[in-house]
């Protein structure tokens, strides 16, 4: 297909089809004269994985090392979905202590040493943020995060398409960014409901 027939199916513009040529995030087309180029399935997939990392404010630079990944893809899958994992993952100061985040890690089943540093920040970030409002999650209470944190975990990895490389990263980044808020919505739902049976509507 051309350009637009690639624009049409992917539902983006040319132009930005052309920026992304330009920026390496989306391989060329096969010439078939000086100024066209003919292009496939895979250029499709590419621009929805492409899309889906614009869409979770992933920066360039992190898509095109995404992309090189999908390229070149490393030894197992665990690896590559480890980068596209990075790449959705925010960045955290270097100097915060790690101590408890490592702990709860732990308790999720990890193994010491072994979760990714921004992950690891990431829960560091968040408990810290409790400890300087003062808030204490209560033990039972945190046990039911990791309990369930872990049982969701399980069904979305489960869930990882295995028809292409691209389906999978494409999963992860949309299943990390994009059901964040839904996974809110629905704790918020259910302590409405959970609130209601206990002290009556």
């Amino acid at each position: 297909m051309r350009i637009s027939e690639l624009a049409a199916t992917a539902d983006v513009a040319v132009p930005t089809i052309k920026y992304y040529l330009r920026e390496g995030l989306l391989p060329e087309g096969v010439r078939t004269a000086a100024t066209q180029a003919d292009y496939g399935p895979r250029h499709v997939e590419r621009l929805r994985v492409v899309r889906a990392l614009v869409a979770a404010g992933v920066s360039v630079a992190e898509i095109r090392h995404v992309v090189a990944a999908l390229d070149d893809p490393p030894a197992g899958s665990y690896d590559l979905l480890g980068i596209a994992h990075s790449a959705v993952t925010p960045s955290v100061p270097d100097d915060i202590d790690t101590a408890s985040a490592e702990d709860l890690y732990e308790r999720l089943g990890g193994e010491p040493g072994t979760c990714e540093p921004r992950l690891l920040g990431g829960l560091a970030v968040a408990l810290a943020t409790l400890e300087r409002a003062g808030f204490r999650v209560p033990v039972d209470v945190l046990d039911a995060y990791v309990r369930s944190a872990r049982q969701i975990a399980d069904a979305e990895i489960a869930g990882i398409p295995d028809d292409s490389i691209e389906s999978a990263v494409r999963y992860v980044v949309l299943g990390t960014v994009l059901t964040e808020p839904l996974l809110l919505a629905l704790r918020r739902a259910a302590q409405q409901i959970v609130s209601s049976e206990r002290y009556g509507a």
